[in-house]
Formats: structure tokens, sequence, C-alpha cells
């Protein structure tokens, strides 16, 4: 019986965890880094105890470290969740070698699928349908997808369609895995173009039953990490389900699996191939307990007690679709900083690592929620999921909603037409510029907060003439607007502090009515002392940037000048001065959010200078280099 559970973990998947566990009565410990020592995981736990250090390699990844936690907080059993220790086999060993229970599969079993090309071999022999592997040195056909042999995530994971970038690519690979799990061979496989991604969610007892609770969609991607996925998935038929759970269940029975885990595969047409088990929780689990009415971490906790499943799985209902919340821009760059206004609302379902003025480091993957719609049809669950998303009030930190109400509002998506190379073809571009509504919003709300903090005159309207001459102008960095105090077709109902949405660590909370063409609109604005104003109305979000009427004097940058486009360190300089560089040639590569991220010269020139070098940690903003262009 467990009593005390240290997750081996953080953000929402820890969060997640102890959600179960107080529904079930089980105390809870946190682990924490510095850089986490704010987080909401930390102070939800029962107990809490510091990794001192900030970097993975320090802190989540230390497995002694993590044991000696168990010993001073007294737990009695571990979580991994899932990413950095959750399939590695020394700690699931090092867990049952202290004393604990272990939630999760025998380290036997982690161990036969850690490392992928091991994996294949065996699945082969159970008969479950795989790919070739390829020697990633010289694979004798392209494309290609050379892949790390550990972890997951779609680190160490590159894409090469031609002989003249293998080198480099398989290089990039192995970097990326060694950084990320420790283990830096790579293998190489044939790309399936076209196909989906579909796996299927397995649970096993320590008795011999294992069920397949279906399949989840999980093929619209960004480098080859998950966005959306749900359940069930639209493009496979009872047919090829039935394929995929007799494989899935196939795989779990070769290697004695025990617990919640999930067998992945690429689907072409009828063509089924094996991709890879992973031994844990998914972080799209939800899906699959929604749509078949089950708790998966409190049958983990069950399982990992001894517990027998019953014969048969439970039968499913209607659809799910979830989709990540990351801190990222269009570029799929990630970004890190203050997230000061964190609200989600609406028929969904959020599993957040994050809440209004939480603190997003740089050091970590960048996702910072789950979202996730559910509907008797696949048509219902999208249509809320979209609704919560376009309401959410997400201010400071950058995020990839735009990019998903993209998604989920394209028509092939809405016909269930997706596949891997789903956002190739559909890539995102920048939403349009905000409304005059919004920028009206913005302005009438900055002018009423000017008059409140007014040392005299207070109660004279903004912009007060004793003789009317001209309309007023708000500009903003995205667009102006010209008003009237007394417009003709858009009517000031209402502008007043805000106090029920006012931010706790910001100036400024007003809400605005507008009234145009007797349709009455509300906004909220609000602004945190950072130069942008984030607008939510009935269109959705805006974020406008003040120009300030008597600008400061600022520094300006130097033409030529590279700068780093988010916080990192310097992985890699690939130039140096005197360098001839052409227009995108690599200058140097960036290591953010657990990624690789290179920098390339934005025109062709000469290099003058080079600011940095390799390990050396930089904000955004800062400059990396200098670029003299050639004289066309």
């Amino acid at each position: 019986m467990i009593r005390r559970l240290l997750v081996a973990n953080r953000g929402e998947i820890a969060r997640r965890v102890f959600r179960t566990c107080r529904e079930l009565g089980i105390g809870t410990v946190a682990v924490y880094s510095d850089a986490d020592a704010g987080a909401p995981h930390v102070a939800e736990a029962d107990l809490a105890v510091r990794l001192a250090g900030v970097t993975p390699a320090e802190t989540y990844l230390a497995i002694g470290r993590v044991i000696e936690a168990c010993r001073v907080a007294e737990a009695d059993a571990v979580h991994p969740g899932y990413g950095f220790l959750s399939e590695n086999a020394e700690f699931a060993g090092a867990v049952l070698d202290a004393g604990l229970t272990w939630v999760g599969p025998p380290p036997r079993a982690v161990a036969a699928m850690g490392a992928k090309t091991e994996a294949k071999r065996l699945m082969a022999e159970a008969g479950v349908p795989v790919l070739p592997t390829l020697d990633p040195e010289s694979p004798g056909e392209f494309p290609v997808l050379v892949k790390a042999r550990a972890g997951g995530g779609g680190r160490g994971m590159r894409v090469v369609r031609g002989p003249a970038e293998l080198a480099g690519q398989v290089e990039s690979a192995r970097r990326e895995a060694l950084a990320a799990f420790g283990d830096g061979e790579v293998f190489a496989e044939p790309l399936l173009e076209g196909a989906r991604h579909v796996e299927v969610q397995v649970l096993a007892d320590g008795h011999g039953t294992v069920w397949a609770l279906g399949e989840r969609e999980c093929s619209v991607q960004r480098r080859h990490q998950k966005v959306v996925e749900e359940c069930p998935s639209p493009g496979v038929t009872p047919e090829l389900r039935a394929r995929l759970e007799e494989a899935a269940v196939r795989a779990a029975r070769a290697i004695g699996y025990v617990g919640a885990g999930t067998v992945e595969f690429l689907v072409a047409g009828e063509r089924v191939a094996f991709l890879e088990m992973n031994t844990r929780l998914q972080v799209e689990h939800p899906v699959t307990e929604l749509v078949y009415g089950v708790d998966l971490v409190r049958l983990q906790l069950e399982v990992a007690e001894g517990a027998r499943l019953p014969a048969a799985p439970p039968r499913p209902g209607g659809h799910a679709v979830e989709v990540r919340l990351c801190a990222e821009d269009l570029a799929y760059l990630p970004q890190s900083g203050t997230l000061h206004r964190f609200e989600v609302t609406g028929a969904v379902r959020v599993d957040a690592g994050v809440e209004s003025g939480s603190v997003v480091p740089p050091h970590y993957d960048s996702m910072l929620a789950k979202i996730v719609g559910y509907g008797a049809t696949r048509g219902e669950a999208v249509r809320r999921l979209t609704a919560a998303l376009r309401g959410a009030r997400l201010h400071g930190v950058t995020t990839n909603r735009d990019m998903i109400l993209q998604i989920l509002t394209n028509r092939d998506f809405e016909r269930g037409d997706t596949h891997t190379g789903f956002l190739d073809e559909h890539p995102p571009t920048a939403p349009p510029p905000p409304g005059d509504q919004e920028a009206l919003a913005a302005a009438l709300a900055l002018a009423a907060a000017n008059r409140d903090r007014a040392p005299v005159l207070r109660a004279l309207p903004s912009g007060w003439r004793n003789v009317r001459s001209q309309p007023r102008t708000a500009r903003f960095e995205e667009t102006e607007v010209v008003y009237d105090p007394l417009p003709h077709a858009t009517t000031l109902m209402e502008v007043v502090p805000a106090d029920a949405v006012r931010p706790a660590d910001g100036p400024g909370a007003y809400r605005v009515v507008l009234e145009e063409s007797g349709v009455r609109r509300a906004f909220e604005v609000c602004w945190y002392g950072e130069g942008k104003v984030y607008v939510d109305g009935p269109r959705g979000a805006a974020v406008l940037t003040p120009v300030p009427r008597l600008p400061e004097p600022v520094e300006h940058v130097a033409p030529g000048s590279l700068l780093a486009p988010m916080p990192g360190s310097v992985l890699r300089v690939e130039v140096g001065p005197g360098d001839r560089v052409a227009k995108g040639t690599p200058i140097l590569v960036l290591e953010a959010m657990k990624m690789e991220h290179a920098v390339t010269a934005p025109a062709a020139g000469v290099v003058a200078t080079v600011h940095v070098e390799k390990g050396r940690q930089v904000d955004a903003g800062a400059v990396l280099a200098m670029i003299e262009e050639e004289d066309p």
C-alpha cells in the first residue's frame, strides 16, 4: 500500500499525479530545481525537496539526488512522470534497490524498449511490423529519418533528403540526443511521407492481463514534437484499429510489460509500421481517459500495489482532442519570462504546470499546459476547444495559441485529413493586426488610467478641450486608431477599472464597453509595466505596443548585428571574423529548452566580429555577432 509518493518530475505532470493522489489519500512529495522554487507543483505537494542547481543534469536527471530526496521525505514510492528519468532503466532499478515501490514497468522492460534499435528487433521477433533499420552514415536511400537510439519527444531526430546534408544532420542529431538523454547514438529508417502517427494506449497488470485502450492520432507535429492529439483517430477504420490493438498487446506481452505504456506506429494507408514503445505515461493520456472513462494514474498506482485489472477494458464513448499550449513563437522558438495572467475557462479540461504570475524558465520543455476538449462527436470537441482557446487570458510570455487556432480551424483538419507533414503543408502565419475596436478599447483604457492617476482636475474627461478642434490619435506599433470623444459610429458605453481582473503584479486593468451599429461588445484591457497592452474581447485576444508621445532615448543596435532570438546557451560557433557567409549560413547554434536552434546569416556578407563563445549563456536580444553586408 503506497502511503507517500514522490513524483520525480515537474510542471503539469507532477500536478496531474498529485491530483489523483489527493483523491486516494496518498501523501505527495515534489522535487524542484532552483529555477522551479516558486512553481505551482512545489506549492501543491505535501512536502518538497530542493535539488540545488538549474540544469536538468544536476537536478531532475540526477538519480542519486532523487533517491536521497525519497529518503529525507520518507517517501515509499516513486512516479517518474514523463521525460527526464521516466524511461531510464537504471533509475527504475535504483528505486527498487532502495526498497521503494516503482510506479512503472519492470526495469528489464524499460531497458528492452529504451534502445530503439533493440526494440525494433524484439518487435520483429514478436511479429509486430517494423521499418528496416539503416546505417545513419550510409543509409543507401533517401529521404530518411535520423533518430536517437534513446529517449523520445522528437529530440535527436532529423529528416535527411539527400547525401549532401547527411553528415551535418547526423552530427546535429547526435549532439541533441547526447544533451537530452546522455546517449548520442543514432540510427536511420525510411521516411514515410504522408503517413499518420498513431499510437495505442496499453495497460498491463502483474497477473497477465493486458488492455489496449484504443488509438490516439498524433500526426500534427512541429519539429517531430506533437501539437494536437485526439482519440479516436479520424483516419482509422474498425478493422485497422483491431490490427493496431492486436500488435500493441503483442508488443507488451513480448517484454513482460506491467503498467501504463504506449506503442507508437506509422500508418500509411493499410500499411502499419512499429515506431517505438514509450514505457511511461504519455503527455496525451487525457484524451484516452475522457473517451474511456478511466483515470490512468489511479490505475498505474493500483497496478503498482499489485491489483488485478478486470478481464476486459471499458468501452469507449465520444471524442477528445488535446492541444499542447507552449511558450514559443510562430517560428517555434521557445520563450521564457513571466506569465502575468493564465486563465482558461469553458467546457474543457486543463492540465497546467503554470498559473498567473508563474515564471517560465529557459532550462526545460516549453509546454505550459494541455487543454482538452471532449464531446459526443469530433466536431463538438473541436468547437469547445476552439472557444476555450479564443477566450483564454494569456498575458506575458508569447504562446503558440495563434498557431493552434489556425490548425483547429483549418479545413483539412476539420475533415480529419492530417499526417506528419501537416504543418509543412499548412505553416502557421502571423495573425492580422488588431482591429479598430481592440485598438480603441486599449486607447480608452490607457486614457482613463491617465486620468485616474492625474494629481489635479481628475474629473475632467481625457483629452478635454474648451473648443473641440480635432479627433484624437492613439498610436501603437501594430496599428493606430483615430477617434472622437463623441464618435458617431462607435459609442463608448463604459470604461471603468476592472478590480475583478486587476493583475496582482500589474498597474492596469480596465473594462471597456463599446457599441457599434446597435451591437454592444465588452473588452478587458490589461497592462503590466512591460510596454504591452493585452486586450481580450469577443473576437479573441490582441496584443498592442503603445508608441510613447515623447520617447525616451534608447540604445540603437548597429547595422549588421545578429541578435539572440531567445535566451539560451551557445552550443557551437560555426564562423570566425573574416569568414565570408551567404544568406542562411549557420553562424552559431543556441540550446534552449532542450532543443538546438541555428542562428543564420540574414544576408550575404563578411563576419566582422563574434561576441560569444561556446558555453556562454546569453539573454534574448544579446548581440551575438556582426556581419558586414556585401554591396549589391
